[in-house]
C-alpha cells in the first residue's frame, strides 16, 4: 500500500502534503507592490490559498517592506511564504496576477491610462511569458478589458489562460446596492454586471433575483413597491463606486483584493466557478474583443459556457459597450504592431 503523504520541493523546502488532499501547494506572484498590488498579496495570504506569495515591483525596496509587512502577519493567520523576488522566481507560479501601472486620478476615467499602462505592460509580459510558460495571468490593472487584450497579444498564451478581473467587483458593488435597497443580505442577490469594467458596463436586469425570484416576484411577494427608477439608480452608484472612492481616498484597494482572490481561489481549487471575469471572444456580434460575461473559472483557465439571454436593448448595451472597447483595442494594438 502506498504512503498516505506526498512531498514535493519548492525551492529547495521539501513540503508534505497527503495524498487525500485535493490541493497540491501552490506559488501564487504579484506584479505591483502598489496599493492594489499589496491589498491583494495580503488578502492571497489570509485566504491560505498559498504556500508561497512572490511580490515582484520594479522598486525593490518597496516590494521588500510590502513582503516584509505580510509576513510579520503568517504567525497569526495562515503559514506562507512571502518574500520579494524578481521574474526568474515565476517559473512555477500557478497564476500571475499583474497589478502594476499608474493609478486611476480622481475625475480620470479608466481608458485615460490606456497608452501609459500598455507600455509597461511591454516590458512586464514578454517576461512573464518566458518566465512562467505554463501560467494563468490573472490582470487587474486598468483599463482591464484593453490591457487583457495586450497580455494575451503579447504573452502568445491561449485566450483561457489570460484572464482579467472584468466585473467581478462590479458585479459585487451591485449585489451589495440591491441588497441595500431590498433589505436582504447581498449574497441572497444574484445579479452581476457584462461589457467593459468602465463607463460602458450593463447591467441585466433581466436576469436579475433575489433567491430565484425576479425583482418585481420579489417585491409582489414582499408586498412592496417596485420602483423602476430606483433599480436603475443601483446600476447607476455602481457604475460611479470607483469614482466616488477615488475621490475621498485616492485608490480602490480592499475590494478589488478581494475580488482578485476570489478569481485565484477559483483556479487553484478547481472550483468551476462562475464569474464575470474578462477575456478575449466574440461578443454580440463584435469579433477578437474582450469584456465580461459570466465563464467557467478552473484549474485551466476560464470559458464562457453560452451565450446570455438577454432583452434586445441589453443586448444592443453589450454591443454598444464591446464596439468601444474594440475602438480602444485598434487604436492601441496598430501602433503596437508597428513600433
Amino acid at each position: 500500500m502506498g504512503s498516505l503523504f506526498a512531498t514535493e520541493s519548492i525551492n529547495g523546502q521539501v513540503i508534505v502534503y497527503s495524498r487525500y488532499c485535493p490541493f497540491k501547494p501552490i506559488k501564487l506572484a504579484v506584479i505591483g507592490a502598489g496599493n492594489v498590488g499589496a491589498s491583494t498579496a495580503y488578502a492571497l495570504m489570509l485566504s491560505g490559498l498559498a504556500a508561497e506569495i512572490v511580490i515582484i515591483d520594479v522598486n525593490q525596496s518597496k516590494a521588500e517592506g510590502e513582503a516584509m509587512d505580510i509576513s510579520h502577519a503568517v504567525p497569526l493567520s495562515s503559514q506562507t511564504r512571502v518574500y520579494a523576488g524578481g521574474y526568474r522566481d515565476l517559473y512555477d507560479a500557478a497564476v500571475v496576477i499583474v497589478t502594476a501601472g499608474v493609478n486611476q486620478k480622481p475625475g480620470q476615467t479608466r481608458l485615460e491610462l490606456l497608452q501609459a499602462n500598455a507600455n509597461i505592460f511591454q516590458k512586464i509580459i514578454p517576461e512573464v511569458a518566458y518566465h512562467a510558460p505554463k501560467t494563468t495571468l490573472l490582470i487587474a490593472t486598468n483599463p482591464v478589458d484593453v490591457l487583457t487584450y495586450v497580455a494575451y497579444k503579447l504573452s502568445g498564451f491561449p485566450s483561457h489562460r489570460v484572464i482579467g478581473s472584468g466585473t467581478v467587483l462590479d458585479s459585487a458593488r451591485l449585489q451589495t446596492e440591491v441588497g441595500a435597497m431590498f433589505d436582504v443580505n447581498p449574497r441572497s442577490v444574484n445579479a452581476f454586471v457584462i461589457g467593459e469594467h468602465g463607463d460602458s458596463e450593463v447591467v441585466p436586469w433581466s436576469l436579475a433575483t433575489i433567491q430565484g425570484m425576479r425583482l418585481r416576484d420579489f417585491c409582489n411577494g414582499a408586498d412592496i413597491p417596485y420602483e423602476e427608477k430606483s433599480v436603475r439608480a443601483c446600476a447607476t452608484r455602481t457604475k460611479t463606486a470607483a469614482y466616488e472612492i477615488i475621490k475621498r481616498k485616492g485608490v480602490t484597494d480592499f475590494a478589488i483584493a478581494s475580488a482578485l482572490t476570489t478569481i485565484v481561489r477559483a483556479i487553484v481549487r478547481n472550483e468551476d466557478s462562475l464569474l464575470t471575469v474578462s477575456r478575449v471572444g466574440t461578443y454580440a456580434g463584435v469579433e477578437d474583443v474582450c469584456l465580461s460575461v459570466p465563464a467557467r473559472v478552473n484549474s485551466k483557465g476560464a470559458r464562457t459556457l453560452s451565450r446570455l439571454i438577454l432583452e434586445p436593448e441589453e443586448e444592443e448595451a453589450l454591443r454598444s459597450s464591446a464596439l468601444q472597447i474594440k475602438e480602444a483595442i485598434n487604436s492601441l494594438m496598430d501602433p503596437m504592431q508597428t513600433s
